[in-house]
Protein backbone atom coordinates (compact mmCIF):
# COMPACT_ATOMS: atom_id res chain seq x y z
CA UNK A 1 0.00 0.00 0.00
CA UNK A 2 1.28 3.45 -0.88
CA UNK A 3 1.39 5.90 1.88
CA UNK A 4 0.62 9.88 1.50
CA UNK A 5 1.00 12.64 3.51
CA UNK A 6 -1.62 15.78 3.48
CA UNK A 7 -0.97 18.93 5.28
CA UNK A 8 -4.33 20.34 6.19
CA UNK A 9 -6.56 17.36 5.82
CA UNK A 10 -9.41 18.18 8.39
CA UNK A 11 -11.54 20.14 6.14
CA UNK A 12 -11.85 21.61 1.96
CA UNK A 13 -9.41 20.53 -0.31
CA UNK A 14 -6.83 18.40 2.30
CA UNK A 15 -10.41 16.57 3.37
CA UNK A 16 -11.26 16.13 -0.64
CA UNK A 17 -7.43 15.13 -1.41
CA UNK A 18 -7.07 12.86 1.75
CA UNK A 19 -10.70 10.95 0.80
CA UNK A 20 -9.50 10.43 -2.76
CA UNK A 21 -6.11 8.94 -1.97
CA UNK A 22 -8.05 6.57 0.21
CA UNK A 23 -10.08 5.65 -2.30
CA UNK A 24 -7.42 4.85 -5.08
CA UNK A 25 -5.96 2.48 -1.97
CA UNK A 26 -3.70 4.59 -0.88
CA UNK A 27 -2.90 4.96 3.13
CA UNK A 28 -3.67 8.06 4.22
CA UNK A 29 -1.69 10.15 7.53
CA UNK A 30 -3.60 13.64 7.70
CA UNK A 31 -2.37 16.92 9.77
CA UNK A 32 -4.94 19.44 11.40
CA UNK A 33 -3.68 21.86 13.53
CA UNK A 34 -7.08 23.27 15.57
CA UNK A 35 -9.71 21.01 14.74
CA UNK A 36 -9.43 17.61 15.79
CA UNK A 37 -13.03 16.52 15.83
CA UNK A 38 -13.19 17.48 11.95
CA UNK A 39 -9.93 15.57 11.29
CA UNK A 40 -11.44 12.47 13.17
CA UNK A 41 -14.84 12.88 10.38
CA UNK A 42 -12.15 12.52 7.87
CA UNK A 43 -10.24 9.37 9.22
CA UNK A 44 -13.86 7.59 10.05
CA UNK A 45 -15.28 8.58 6.72
CA UNK A 46 -12.12 7.02 4.88
CA UNK A 47 -12.82 3.71 7.35
CA UNK A 48 -16.15 3.63 6.85
CA UNK A 49 -15.42 3.59 3.09
CA UNK A 50 -12.60 0.55 3.49
CA UNK A 51 -9.44 2.79 3.72
CA UNK A 52 -6.79 3.50 6.17
CA UNK A 53 -6.52 6.68 7.72
CA UNK A 54 -5.20 8.53 10.92
CA UNK A 55 -4.43 12.15 12.16
CA UNK A 56 -1.74 13.69 13.61
CA UNK A 57 -1.43 17.27 14.92
CA UNK A 58 0.73 20.15 12.97
CA UNK A 59 0.61 23.76 12.77
CA UNK A 60 2.65 24.08 9.56
CA UNK A 61 3.63 27.49 10.50
CA UNK A 62 5.79 26.45 13.46
CA UNK A 63 8.88 24.79 12.42
CA UNK A 64 9.80 24.26 15.95
CA UNK A 65 7.10 21.43 15.58
CA UNK A 66 8.64 19.67 12.78
CA UNK A 67 11.61 17.67 15.14
CA UNK A 68 8.08 16.18 17.12
CA UNK A 69 6.39 15.62 14.43
CA UNK A 70 8.59 13.55 12.16
CA UNK A 71 9.13 11.41 15.06
CA UNK A 72 5.46 10.76 15.48
CA UNK A 73 5.08 10.28 11.79
CA UNK A 74 7.98 7.40 12.63
CA UNK A 75 5.88 5.94 14.66
CA UNK A 76 2.65 5.85 13.01
CA UNK A 77 4.36 4.15 10.30
CA UNK A 78 5.82 1.44 11.77
CA UNK A 79 2.51 0.96 14.41
CA UNK A 80 -0.36 1.39 11.66
CA UNK A 81 1.37 0.65 8.62
CA UNK A 82 4.24 -1.75 9.20
CA UNK A 83 6.50 0.31 7.48
CA UNK A 84 9.42 2.57 7.98
CA UNK A 85 9.33 5.06 5.18
CA UNK A 86 6.32 6.53 3.01
CA UNK A 87 5.53 7.70 -0.33
CA UNK A 88 3.54 10.88 -0.95
CA UNK A 89 3.39 14.44 0.57
CA UNK A 90 1.28 16.73 -0.17
CA UNK A 91 1.46 20.28 1.07
CA UNK A 92 -1.63 21.58 1.41
CA UNK A 93 -2.29 23.52 4.32
CA UNK A 94 -3.29 27.30 3.95
CA UNK A 95 -5.43 30.06 4.63
CA UNK A 96 -6.53 33.04 3.08
CA UNK A 97 -6.23 36.72 3.60
CA UNK A 98 -7.92 39.40 1.73
CA UNK A 99 -6.35 42.75 2.33
CA UNK A 100 -4.71 45.11 -0.35
CA UNK A 101 -1.15 45.89 -0.35
CA UNK A 102 -1.46 49.01 1.76
CA UNK A 103 -3.18 47.85 4.65
CA UNK A 104 -1.42 44.42 5.00
CA UNK A 105 0.73 44.20 9.03
CA UNK A 106 3.61 42.32 9.38
CA UNK A 107 2.07 40.17 11.27
CA UNK A 108 -0.39 38.97 8.44
CA UNK A 109 2.41 39.02 5.95
CA UNK A 110 5.02 36.95 8.23
CA UNK A 111 1.66 34.73 9.32
CA UNK A 112 0.87 33.49 5.30
CA UNK A 113 5.28 33.08 4.64
CA UNK A 114 5.25 30.87 7.24
CA UNK A 115 2.42 28.83 6.22
CA UNK A 116 2.83 28.79 2.56
CA UNK A 117 6.27 28.72 1.92
CA UNK A 118 8.37 28.09 4.78
CA UNK A 119 6.77 25.61 6.32
CA UNK A 120 6.54 23.66 3.47
CA UNK A 121 10.39 24.19 2.55
CA UNK A 122 11.37 23.22 5.82
CA UNK A 123 8.69 20.08 6.52
CA UNK A 124 9.88 18.89 3.16
CA UNK A 125 13.30 19.08 4.82
CA UNK A 126 12.92 17.01 7.88
CA UNK A 127 10.86 14.71 6.31
CA UNK A 128 12.68 13.26 3.27
CA UNK A 129 14.40 10.96 4.79
CA UNK A 130 11.51 9.34 5.27
CA UNK A 131 10.66 9.33 1.91
CA UNK A 132 10.87 6.24 -0.73
CA UNK A 133 12.25 6.14 -3.66
CA UNK A 134 10.44 6.40 -6.20
CA UNK A 135 8.16 8.68 -4.04
CA UNK A 136 6.25 12.05 -5.20
CA UNK A 137 6.02 15.75 -3.61
CA UNK A 138 2.72 17.62 -4.81
CA UNK A 139 2.48 21.10 -4.08
CA UNK A 140 -1.12 23.06 -3.40
CA UNK A 141 -0.23 26.46 -4.86
CA UNK A 142 -3.02 29.21 -6.75
CA UNK A 143 -4.36 30.26 -9.86
CA UNK A 144 -3.80 33.50 -8.35
CA UNK A 145 0.01 33.35 -9.43
CA UNK A 146 -0.98 33.89 -13.15
CA UNK A 147 -4.10 36.15 -12.19
CA UNK A 148 -3.45 39.17 -10.24
CA UNK A 149 -6.46 39.21 -7.75
CA UNK A 150 -6.88 42.34 -5.60
CA UNK A 151 -6.74 41.56 -1.94
CA UNK A 152 -4.33 38.42 -1.95
CA UNK A 153 -0.67 39.76 -2.58
CA UNK A 154 1.08 38.29 0.04
CA UNK A 155 -0.72 35.11 -0.26
CA UNK A 156 0.29 34.76 -4.10
CA UNK A 157 3.36 36.13 -3.88
CA UNK A 158 4.14 32.80 -1.56
CA UNK A 159 2.26 30.45 -3.63
CA UNK A 160 4.40 31.72 -6.39
CA UNK A 161 7.62 30.76 -4.53
CA UNK A 162 6.26 27.39 -3.75
CA UNK A 163 5.22 27.04 -7.33
CA UNK A 164 9.34 27.79 -7.51
CA UNK A 165 10.72 25.95 -4.99
CA UNK A 166 8.44 22.71 -6.73
CA UNK A 167 10.78 23.27 -9.60
CA UNK A 168 13.79 23.13 -7.53
CA UNK A 169 12.58 19.87 -5.45
CA UNK A 170 12.09 18.08 -8.80
CA UNK A 171 15.97 19.10 -9.21
CA UNK A 172 17.52 18.26 -6.36
CA UNK A 173 15.46 15.02 -5.46
CA UNK A 174 15.42 13.64 -9.06
CA UNK A 175 18.35 11.24 -8.16
CA UNK A 176 16.35 9.28 -6.02
CA UNK A 177 13.67 9.05 -8.49
CA UNK A 178 11.05 11.75 -6.46
CA UNK A 179 9.22 14.04 -8.22
CA UNK A 180 7.96 17.13 -7.41
CA UNK A 181 4.85 18.79 -8.25
CA UNK A 182 2.53 21.22 -7.77
CA UNK A 183 -1.47 22.15 -8.92
CA UNK A 184 -2.68 25.40 -8.52
CA UNK A 185 -6.54 25.10 -7.79
CA UNK A 186 -8.72 27.90 -9.25
CA UNK A 187 -11.75 29.75 -7.59
CA UNK A 188 -12.89 26.55 -5.00
CA UNK A 189 -15.89 26.08 -2.75
CA UNK A 190 -14.36 26.23 0.59
CA UNK A 191 -14.02 28.29 3.87
CA UNK A 192 -10.56 29.15 2.62
CA UNK A 193 -10.71 33.18 3.72
CA UNK A 194 -14.37 33.29 4.90
CA UNK A 195 -15.69 31.27 1.70
CA UNK A 196 -17.54 32.87 -1.10
CA UNK A 197 -20.73 35.25 -1.28
CA UNK A 198 -23.04 34.61 -3.92
CA UNK A 199 -22.61 38.06 -5.52
CA UNK A 200 -18.47 36.96 -6.38
CA UNK A 201 -19.38 33.19 -7.04
CA UNK A 202 -21.33 34.72 -9.71
CA UNK A 203 -18.51 36.42 -11.03
CA UNK A 204 -15.99 34.33 -10.67
CA UNK A 205 -18.31 31.35 -12.63
CA UNK A 206 -18.56 33.73 -15.25
CA UNK A 207 -14.93 34.33 -16.15
CA UNK A 208 -14.35 30.21 -16.11
CA UNK A 209 -14.96 28.70 -19.06
CA UNK A 210 -16.61 25.77 -17.88
CA UNK A 211 -19.21 28.16 -16.35
CA UNK A 212 -19.07 27.30 -12.55
CA UNK A 213 -16.69 27.49 -9.42
CA UNK A 214 -14.46 24.54 -8.46
CA UNK A 215 -15.70 22.02 -6.11
CA UNK A 216 -13.13 20.80 -3.95
CA UNK A 217 -13.45 17.07 -5.14
CA UNK A 218 -11.87 18.86 -8.37
CA UNK A 219 -8.44 19.05 -6.52
CA UNK A 220 -9.02 15.62 -4.59
CA UNK A 221 -9.54 13.46 -7.89
CA UNK A 222 -6.76 15.63 -9.77
CA UNK A 223 -4.54 15.39 -6.85
CA UNK A 224 -5.06 11.79 -6.75
CA UNK A 225 -4.57 11.23 -10.08
CA UNK A 226 -1.03 12.84 -10.31
CA UNK A 227 0.20 10.74 -7.80
CA UNK A 228 -0.76 7.35 -10.00
CA UNK A 229 1.62 5.27 -11.78
CA UNK A 230 0.06 6.36 -14.70
CA UNK A 231 1.50 9.94 -14.13
CA UNK A 232 5.12 8.82 -13.49
CA UNK A 233 6.60 11.07 -16.45
CA UNK A 234 4.97 13.98 -15.06
CA UNK A 235 7.65 16.14 -12.67
CA UNK A 236 8.36 19.27 -12.08
CA UNK A 237 5.12 21.07 -13.53
CA UNK A 238 2.66 23.58 -11.87
CA UNK A 239 -0.50 22.15 -13.34
CA UNK A 240 -3.95 24.37 -12.89
CA UNK A 241 -7.07 23.12 -11.94
CA UNK A 242 -9.42 25.59 -12.94
CA UNK A 243 -12.12 24.97 -14.91
CA UNK A 244 -10.69 27.36 -17.73
CA UNK A 245 -10.25 30.61 -15.39
CA UNK A 246 -9.62 33.97 -17.25
CA UNK A 247 -8.33 32.77 -20.67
Amino acid sequence: MKIVIITGGSRGLGASIAVECARSGMGVILTYNSNPDKADDVVKTIVEGGGKAVALKLDVGDINAFPAFCDAVASKLQSDFGRSDFDYLVNNAGYGLFNPIATVTEDEFDGLFNVHLKGPFFLTQILLPLIADGGQIVNITSATTRVATVGVAPYAAFKGGLEVLTRYMAKEFGERGIRANSIAPGAIRTELGGGLNDEFEALLARQTALGRIGEPEDIGGAVASLLSNGNRWINAQNIEVAGGYII
